[in-house]
């Protein structure tokens, strides 16, 4: 059994150099208000780079009064095209402002958002759903500088995506829409949500509210007796939660002989990158939370360094992407 190599320390690196440990420490932190000669600099960072040293991250901490990792707490919703793209745009944000990004998933029975904030060190946490003050005072306690609350482009949130859905069929000439219920059960609450933004969108167009329907675990038999039932109800028109049920409501279509639009006109949500390969290709709304990633970073980037985090919130960018299934 081989034994893993010894760890890179400072002091090699100043041992490599020909200079103090203090030195290293004023030229790799950076330190201002030190007369460092420019070949004393080049000669540690050279050393630095052959040896291939990284400082070590309580270190760095230590240095810097603070940690460089930033926790984002992500609640248990699917995670599709919209998080992912909102996650790499925060994590490269972030890495500008030389921050790390941490992802939490949260789960029923997972560790807390402080114990985890704990285990990684985080000086800024944020997440798509707000903390109660309990949790915030947990965290603040634990040296935690910045707690953001969501912006508007909380994702669970989502009444907009349901009332564009419900728009859309409604300006196609529906006059009786279905919801398709999410599953798991799980995803209620932003179904539920998202079902708000339909009722609206009905209520506003003096027409009944949606028949909102489900199918456990989207069996494609259950899921044409759901379509079945709708067509007795005289649905015309079915906004899903997402674009997984809708094409799942397209291939109980399919099964029962039904073509979307002329039979049942079909949009989801999300834009995934199968929606266009589907049969029909699916007719979506697309949400872009890559601007709101940013300026998420911007926020935390300020916090740390004393300043305003109450940064201007953008617009969450809905977009109606319509196609053959409506």
């Amino acid at each position: 059994m081989t034994r893993p190599a010894k760890r890179i320390t400072s002091a090699d690196v100043a041992k490599a150099a020909g200079v103090s440990p203090t030195t290293v420490s004023y030229v790799l932190n950076n330190r201002p208000g030190q007369s460092i000669p420019e070949d004393t600099r080049r000669r540690v960072l050279d050393a630095a780079e052959r040896l291939q040293y990284r400082p070590h991250a309580s270190a760095r901490a230590l240095a810097a009064g603070r940690s460089d990792i930033v926790l984002l707490s992500i609640p248990d919703l699917p995670i599709g095209p919209s998080i992912s793209r909102f996650v790499e745009e925060l994590t490269v944000s972030l890495a500008e402002h030389g921050l790390t990004l941490v992802t939490h998933l949260m789960a029923a029975r997972g560790r807390s958002v402080p114990d985890v904030c704990a285990t990684v060190g985080a000086s800024a946490v944020l997440g798509f759903e707000g903390f109660d003050e309990p949790t915030v005072q947990a965290l603040h306690r634990l040296g935690v500088s910045v707690v953001l609350p969501p912006t508007d482009a909380h994702l669970s949130a989502m009444p907009p995506v349901g009332r564009m859905q419900a728009e859309h069929l409604i300006g196609r000439g529906h006059r009786r829409i279905g919801y398709l219920l999410p599953s798991p059960a799980r995803f209620h609450r932003m179904g539920q949500e998202r079902l708000q933004g339909v009722v609206g969108a009905c209520a506003h167009a003096g027409l009944a509210e949606p028949l909102a329907l489900g199918a456990a675990d989207l069996d494609i038999l259950d899921l044409a007796g759901v379509v079945q039932r709708w067509t007795a109800e005289e649905v015309t028109g079915v906004c899903a939660f997402n674009d997984e049920h809708a094409i799942a409501l397209l291939a109980a279509m399919r099964h029962l002989g039904l073509t979307a639009p002329d039979d049942l006109a079909v949009i989801g949500a999300d834009d995934i990158p199968m929606a266009r390969f589907a049969a029909p290709p699916l007719s979506t709304v697309y949400f872009d939370l890559e601007e709101a990633g940013k300026h998420r970073a911007q926020a935390v980037a300020a916090g740390l360094a004393g300043r305003d985090v109450a940064l201007p919130a953008p617009r969450t960018s809905l977009r109606l992407v319509e196609r053959a299934s409506s």
